[in-house]
């Protein structure tokens, strides 16, 4: 069937067209023959007086054409309503004929308004079907399709007419129906009165799209009347967010629309979706700019409605302020005070007044931005003493934060032997070095914010035994934290001293990397 609104009486055919599909689905009986025959008596009485509204439909158009002065174009629209008019009349008539073979061919007598045999149902199908497909529903879809898409020249939504049931949303899902092409569906095992009220449907549908057709043709002469016929109310508040003790004002009005009218609308000179009710849908990113002291900015925008009024466009216009106000930025950080240089500093930037509207995107001045995976979560790796991060969201800046950059405390290096601390100031057992380690601590509160960026190890220290001033063997250069120096327990005496100096500290950071660390560190431990 074809877009746009239906009349009443458009509805009323549409609702017996599924009875109609229901009856055909039931056991026959005489009690389902005599409501075939009613449904096919309602359809048979409304189809004329459709058919006589669209002969009026035509004298319409040819009235508002004189009444504008017989011009070029109108003129050609009138020589396609009056096409549209004789096509439609064919369409029926061939309907017709068809009707007064079936009721001849099942020993009725056309013409007449009762049948001695309302359900004759083989000689139903020997007309419609025929042998080996040669009824006359072959060649009725056909015709009935070639019609609909001669319509769809004025209505586009003009769908085909005769659809086999695969293709019929009322079928198309039925096991025992979905194989059947247009014939079967509705002319296999039907009794008469059944396919009379069938064809009287789909004279319904021709008449349905021969109206579709004639009112599109009076819109283009200016035939369209604009009656206003949705009538509601509407509220209009200055503000939808008022404070508490302050006044809340609104204005309260009637409006009034026609269901008829198909306006186009614009927003800012583009072109807007309108609805089936014929409201435009205005939507769009508020920009920021123009920020004064409270962070308000007043803009607006321009709408255009158009509509053809007796022939001619009409516009209106309208230019309607509003306020952007400045979003506010909320950051949350292991430390919000200051970030660590090199380091991966996780912040989560949040704007509440978006809400899902909220899609960040991130810059950043004196450091990395790395996008986290959650919404609003960034990630700021500094390479400068300070850092600007730029927030925007879908395109449009939001705002931006100027953030210290803080040196990484150096870790604290303790020295491991026999499983505890070396004792520098009472002296630690020679037997106890053997097995000597020594480990970086990260400051705690680095490590507490960062421990994924708070991971040192000394790579390499130097170790010397030493008696009185003199060393008592070479200095032994150690590569990693750990050493065995059961060397120096085999040379060592009691009054001998273990003098350690570390020569490497590395950091390794978030993604993995490892850099040096700058620092000196000694031990000079007594040997008892």
């Amino acid at each position: 069937m074809a877009g746009g609104k239906e009349t009443p009486r458009q509805k009323m055919i549409g609702m017996m067209y599924l009875v109609l599909t229901a009856l055909l689905a039931l056991q026959v009986d005489s009690a389902i023959l005599l409501k075939f025959k009613f449904l096919d008596d309602a359809l048979f009485g409304i189809n004329q007086k459709v058919e006589k509204a669209n002969g009026n439909a035509v004298k319409g158009i040819q009235a508002q054409v004189e009444k504008n002065r017989n011009q070029a174009s109108d003129l050609a629209v009138l020589k396609q309503s009056e096409e549209i008019r004789e096509r439609s009349k064919a369409m029926v008539a061939y309907l017709n004929d068809i009707r007064d073979k079936l009721v001849t061919a099942t020993e009725n007598k056309k013409g007449q308004n009762s049948y001695n045999n309302m359900d004759a149902n083989d000689k139903v199908a020997n007309t419609m079907l025929g042998q080996n497909k040669n009824g006359l529903a072959y060649p009725l879809k056909g015709k009935l399709n070639e019609y609909a898409n001669y319509i769809k020249g004025f209505v586009p939504g003009a769908t085909p007419l005769a659809l086999d049931a695969k293709e019929d949303p009322l079928t198309a899902a039925d096991p025992a129906q979905k194989t059947k092409d247009f014939a079967e569906l509705n002319f296999e095992k039907t009794p008469l009165v059944a396919a009379l009220a069938v064809l009287s449907q789909k004279e319904a549908e021709v008449l349905k799209y021969e109206s579709d057709a004639l009112a599109a043709q009076a819109a283009k002469v200016g035939g369209t009347t604009i009656v206003f016929d949705k009538v509601g109310a509407f509220a209009s508040a200055e503000s939808n967010t008022v404070a508490a003790g302050t006044k809340y004002k609104a204005e309260m009005f009637l409006t009034a629309s026609a269901s008829g009218l198909k306006p186009s609308m614009t927003l800012n000179g583009s072109p807007l979706s309108v609805d089936a009710n014929g409201r435009g849908k205005i939507e769009f990113t508020a920009t920021p700019g123009g920020f004064d002291a409270a962070g308000n900015a007043k803009k607006s925008w321009s709408g255009a409605i158009r509509f053809k009024q007796n022939g001619r466009d009409t516009t209106f216009k309208v230019t309607v302020p509003y306020t952007v106000t400045k979003p506010v930025m909320q950051i949350q950080s292991a430390s919000v005070q200051a970030l660590y240089f090199k380091c991966g500093n996780k912040l989560s930037v949040q704007v509440p007044a978006l809400g899902a509207q909220y899609k960040p995107s991130f810059s950043a001045s004196g450091a990395s931005a790395i996008p986290g995976s959650k919404t609003g979560e960034v990630m700021l790796v500094p390479n400068s003493r300070e850092v600007t991060l730029n927030v925007s969201s879908s395109g449009n800046a939001i705002g931006s934060q100027i953030f210290q950059v803080r040196p990484v405390p150096k870790p604290d290096i303790k020295c491991v032997v026999g499983g505890r601390e070396a004792n520098e100031k009472q002296g630690t057992p020679i037997t106890a070095v053997r097995n000597l380690s020594l480990r970086a601590i990260p400051d705690a509160s680095f490590a507490n914010f960062l421990p994924e960026d708070a991971r040192y190890r000394v790579t390499s220290y130097e170790v010397t035994l030493v008696r009185g001033p003199r060393p008592v063997m070479p200095s032994r250069t150690i590569s990693g934290p750990d050493a065995n120096l059961s060397d120096v327990v085999n040379t060592a005496k009691p009054g001998d001293r273990l003098y350690i100096q570390v020569k490497e500290v590395k950091r390794m950071n978030f993604q993995g990397q490892q850099e040096e660390v700058n620092m000196g560190k000694q031990f000079n431990i007594p040997l008892i």
